[in-house]
């Protein structure tokens, strides 16, 4: 698949971050791993992304990280293409990317850089040096310490074709505006903020319509529902779905920092695909926090 194919792809549909499965004693379960995605990829997301941030990016070994990316791509071939996480320092950014490349992955994701800030000039060449370290297709993930402008993002585009799209998790429409305007279809857009869909209409009305959703995970039927209604322009099924589970669900999530990982994770052990723990320094729900969860889900009927 070559960048512009990923493009292509980026710009078709909803895309989601599976989670990623631990066994009992914290490792890496690969069997578990591959029936999740056995199981989530007829729902028709457009793309998967393997050790994303919902999949615990952050928290893995080298060597998990070639297995969960081989398992990915492995189980999904011929079924739904695979982006892979790929981030921190620079040259550890680069030995993923170069990895999910050799590994048969069909693009990467570049997840923010680690820990300083870093001025403009630094970014471009952090992001530069991924991109020329790989053939296939990069999309970058606008949050955190790597907060590109409008001005590095019409550098980077220059510098590096294969830089074909972008991700939003800052979440400031005048910025996003600015990046839309000023870079057009140079780039394929998706909004990845935490819990997208509560975004999803603003984001659609700015230009880019399409999203992350990491709910996927625990109520894939649900995610699809919702999606189609932003794409339909379908207001009712929005906004009901909003009211009876995002608006609630986010009063759990938004009680302890990192949430957005564990309330995922809980919701799939909920539904009978049970992916293990989160690993430190991510917290688990709390027993009440799972019961009102549950009820939640319980709510929506059928997956």
């Amino acid at each position: 698949m070559n960048p512009q194919d990923l493009k292509t792809i980026m710009g078709s549909g909803l895309l989601s971050f599976p989670v990623t499965d631990f066994d009992a004693q914290g490792n890496f379960n690969a069997k578990s791993y591959a029936a999740r995605l056995e199981w989530l990829a007829p729902y028709g997301a457009s793309a998967l992304f393997a050790a994303g941030g919902t999949g615990e990016y952050f928290s893995l070994e080298s060597k998990e990280y070639s297995e969960i990316i081989k398992t990915a791509v492995d189980t999904c071939r011929g079924k739904v293409p695979i982006i892979a996480g790929a981030g921190g320092p620079t040259r550890v950014a680069i030995q993923h990317a170069q990895e999910a490349e050799r590994l048969g992955a069909h693009g990467i994701l570049l997840l923010p850089h680690y820990l300083t800030e870093a001025g403009q000039e630094g970014l471009i060449e952090h992001v530069a040096q991924v991109c020329n370290s790989v053939k296939f297709g990069v999309i970058v993930y606008n949050r955190d310490r790597t907060k590109l402008t409008p001005n590095s993002l019409a550098i980077l585009a220059e510098r590096c074709p294969n830089l074909i799209g972008f991700k939003d998790g800052v979440g400031n429409i005048e910025t996003m505006s600015s990046i839309f305007m000023k870079m057009g279809d140079r780039f394929a857009y998706l909004g990845g903020l935490p819990t997208a869909e509560v975004y999803a209409a603003a984001y659609k009305a700015l230009g880019t319509p399409v999203y992350s959703s990491a709910v996927f995970n625990f109520i894939p039927k649900t995610a699809m529902d919702f999606y189609n209604a932003v794409r339909d322009d379908d207001m009712a099924t929005q906004h009901r779905l909003l009211k009876e589970f995002f608006m609630p669900y986010l009063e759990i999530r938004n009680r302890v920092e990192g949430y957005g990982v564990s309330i995922i994770k809980a919701g799939a052990k909920l539904v009978g695909h049970d992916a293990g723990t989160v690993r430190a320094p991510l917290s688990d729900l709390k027993p009440n926090e799972v019961e009102m969860l549950a009820a939640l889900i319980k709510k929506l009927g059928p997956q």
